[in-house]
């Protein structure tokens, strides 16, 4: 699953629309949000590629700023509708997923809502989530009203998020996302200090997995957990 972004070329990529996913709508800060998905296969692979799709959010050309490098407003909402549309569509299609991997920020908020907006529902109940960082240099990728987009309704989920930072920057994501995981996967030496010392204290289990041959090690992770 990934963002249909703006600069993607749906014609070239022959993406279509899932008619039959279609009519879902997504709920972000007490708003009701259309969620559309499209699908294409990547063509050396016949992997398939889910894309989370919707006018307002998906449209623009850029994925964090605008072209005057300012922050799009409305990060969180984007991220939270793009997390909540992949569970969506995985219970639409009746999967019941072994492992989700989650890369970048836009990905960040699955493990909150798998751990715990989903947990109690049949399927989810029991799936490992694995998260990999990268090195990456501190951003401030959300807005201050971030935490109100992404807690679900629930007062447990709106308490359990005042550990983290307002801003909400790309670190405290990874934190975000470290607390829920059930591995993580280190791609390179030059990955945060910080955040490198976060996941150990958490007493995650981690790979450390720096190799472009990495497809045999991730199989031997996943199988692990």
């Amino acid at each position: 699953f990934m963002p249909r972004w703006g600069n993607i070329n749906e014609r070239r990529g022959q993406l279509h629309e899932v008619i039959r996913l279609s009519g879902i709508n997504i709920t972000i800060d007490d708003t009701d949000h259309p969620l559309i998905i499209k699908v294409a296969s990547i063509p050396a692979t016949k992997v398939q590629v889910y894309f989370i799709d919707n006018e307002e959010f998906f449209t623009r050309k850029a994925q964090i700023t605008d072209d005057k490098d300012v922050m799009f407003a409305d990060n969180g909402e984007r991220a939270a509708f793009f997390a909540h549309g992949v569970i969506a569509t995985i219970k639409k299609l009746r999967w019941t997923p072994d492992v989700i991997h989650c890369q970048g920020w836009m990905s960040a908020l699955v493990p909150f809502y798998i751990k715990k907006a989903y947990n109690e529902e049949l399927g989810l109940d029991s799936v490992k989530v694995v998260t990999s960082l990268f090195d990456q240099p501190q951003q401030e990728v959300m807005a201050p009203n971030t935490k109100n987009c992404i807690a679900f309704n629930d007062g447990e989920a709106k308490e359990l998020l005042t550990k983290y930072n307002d801003t909400m920057s790309s670190h405290e994501l990874e934190k975000l996302a470290i607390d829920y995981s059930d591995g993580i996967i280190r791609t390179s030496a030059n990955i945060n200090d910080e955040i490198m010392q976060y996941a150990e204290q958490a007493g995650v289990k981690i790979l450390d997995c720096q190799d472009s041959d990495f497809a045999e090690s991730y199989v031997e992770f996943y199988e692990s957990l």
